[in-house]
């Protein structure tokens, strides 16, 4: 075996290890929050040691930090009718949710959000970030920046209700309910006047 070889071997086990860290991480975080996980449980649920962990990730902290790489993964918005946006958006998010909620790090920074100020500054700068953006190429960049917020709050308000808080009646609606019914509040926010 030359010695590329054996560094790109390497290399491949380390990934696979940091890979297996981070959705253990992820699915911890959802589960328990910032607060309750600890790097032991991590290591545990990803069947290694816990130097391990600290070896690639350093501390809880960056272990955290590097579990929230989060891209909303939100549609071109441009040719979208006004009346439609709304529809768009929520479609877009349930289905995100629907694929794999407990291993979404969305759902990991949200749970932890309420107790972690890294992570509500994370929320803000995502959202802050990737919602105004995707808004603009639709509505423009004044209004966009306006209606963000409330836009945000809204499909916030279905993450938490539906999949953190599993409150009964969230959980029970098919997404073409939930759709139907949020919809026009998220239009309403849009709504310029």
């Amino acid at each position: 075996m030359t010695q590329g070889t054996e560094i790109t071997s390497t290399d491949r086990r380390s990934d696979r290890t940091k890979a297996a860290i981070l959705r253990a991480a992820r699915q911890r975080f959802a589960a328990q929050g910032y607060e309750r996980t600890t790097i032991r449980a991590v290591a545990s649920d990803a069947g290694i040691d816990p130097s391990m962990v600290m070896r690639y990730f350093g501390n809880k902290a960056q272990l955290f930090d590097a579990t929230l790489t989060i891209d909303l993964r939100l549609p071109d918005l441009t040719g979208i009718p006004a009346d439609e946006l709304a529809h768009a958006l929520v479609r877009h998010f349930l289905e995100r949710w629907e694929g794999d909620p407990a291993d979404d790090a969305l759902l990991v920074l949200m749970r932890s959000a309420v107790t972690n100020e890294q992570a509500a500054a994370r929320m803000h700068e995502i959202f802050a970030s990737q919602v105004a953006p995707a808004l603009a190429a639709a509505l423009g960049p004044e209004l966009a920046a306006r209606r963000a917020g409330l836009v945000s709050a809204q499909l916030l308000g279905l993450g938490l209700t539906r999949y953190l808080l599993c409150l009964p009646a969230v959980t029970t609606l098919t997404p073409d309910e939930i759709e139907a019914g949020l919809a026009p509040a998220i239009l309403a926010a849009l709504d310029p006047e």
